[in-house]
């Protein structure tokens, strides 16, 4: 079964960046969609981006948000999601979810998604 790590989160000041990551072993993930979701305490996940399996195409949630990135290399196995000037309100376990056949905006909603990680927690605070 497709397992998932997220690795990179962490205590950060406000203002300041995160690179997060999203891999896995015994599976490569250049076919998989990726998404990346947050979820704060007393809130619902919340999708932030998507990638297509050959970085064609990404997605974001809100696609004002200068803030944040999603990438991938294939050759590493692995997805990112650059997070910069970050807020308190960024605060949360940030996951990444994998499944195969989103190609469209539907790759931010967190229900079209089979494959999760344990996620990381990117705490923003001074």
């Amino acid at each position: 079964q497709l397992r998932l790590v997220e690795s990179g989160g962490g205590l950060v000041q406000p203002g300041g960046s995160l690179t997060l990551s999203c891999s896995a072993s015994a599976f490569t993930l250049d076919h998989y969609t990726i998404g990346w979701f947050r979820q704060a305490p007393g809130k619902e996940r919340e999708g932030l981006a998507c990638i297509t399996g050959s970085g064609n195409f990404t997605f974001y949630e809100d696609p004002n948000e200068a803030r944040f990135a999603i990438s991938r290399d294939n050759s590493k196995n692995t997805v990112y999601l650059q997070m910069n000037s970050l807020k308190p309100e960024d605060t949360a376990v940030y996951y990444c979810a994998a499944d195969t056949g989103l190609f469209t905006r539907i790759c931010i909603l967190a229900y079209e998604y089979d494959y999760w990680g344990r996620g990381t927690q990117v705490t923003v605070s001074s």
